[in-house]
């Protein structure tokens, strides 16, 4: 009878296991180990994968290392954003990605985040923002004419906030520019990323 009881308790057990889901694998973390110190950021691999995967992709690659901050925009004190990535050189750039907008990733521009600039939705490659201060200025609008896709945000600065606020507050050279372009934004001695690396999970 006891064997019985038991039998009957798992039978109607099953079920319950049945719904049980395992709980999903959590965001992957990239620690960037530049020459101003260390910033660690998590990859929204849930909310933005085409995005998050691009970014992984450059990372495992090893083609982030080496790199460096090119391009400091500071409008106010703690407010703008600094950028990286491999300058378009062709032998370290992988396809360009399908854009993920703000308003269908539900990641915005905020303190922290990381974003890919972009000339035409689904142009970007290997060029990389962190903003300092909220850019809501960066996210999807609708409400505005044209191209209102905004940039495609994918991660977070979850340590190092403080490094990412020292490169931008360096010196910036008054006339040097980048084939051309970004005059009054270039570093006069950039910052190196000399590794970038996935962190184990715990």
């Amino acid at each position: 009878m006891r064997h019985l009881v038991l039998m009957l308790f798992c039978f109607l057990a099953l079920p319950a296991l049945a719904q049980v889901t395992p709980a999903p694998a959590p965001n992957p973390r990239v620690a960037l180990e530049t020459s101003a110190g260390r910033i660690v950021v998590e990859v929204y691999l849930d909310k933005a994968p085409i995005s998050a995967k691009n970014f992984l992709r450059y990372v495992d690659a090893k083609r982030l290392d080496g790199i460096v901050f090119y391009r400091t925009v500071k409008v106010q004190e703690r407010f703008g954003f600094v950028q990286f990535g491999v300058q378009n050189a062709p032998a370290k750039m992988f396809p360009p990605v399908k854009h993920e907008p703000t308003s269908q990733t539900g990641i915005r521009h905020l303190d922290g985040t990381l974003s890919m600039p972009r000339l035409a939705p689904g142009s970007a490659r290997g060029e990389f923002t962190i903003m300092v201060g909220d850019q809501p200025s960066f996210d999807a609008d609708p409400a505005k004419p044209g191209d209102n896709l905004g940039y495609a945000a994918f991660a977070r600065v979850v340590e190092g906030m403080d490094v990412a606020v020292k490169i931008m507050d360096a010196p910036i050279s008054p006339a040097k520019t980048l084939q051309g372009s970004f005059k009054g934004e270039v570093p006069v001695t950039p910052v190196k990323v000399l590794t970038a690396r996935r962190v184990p999970a715990a």
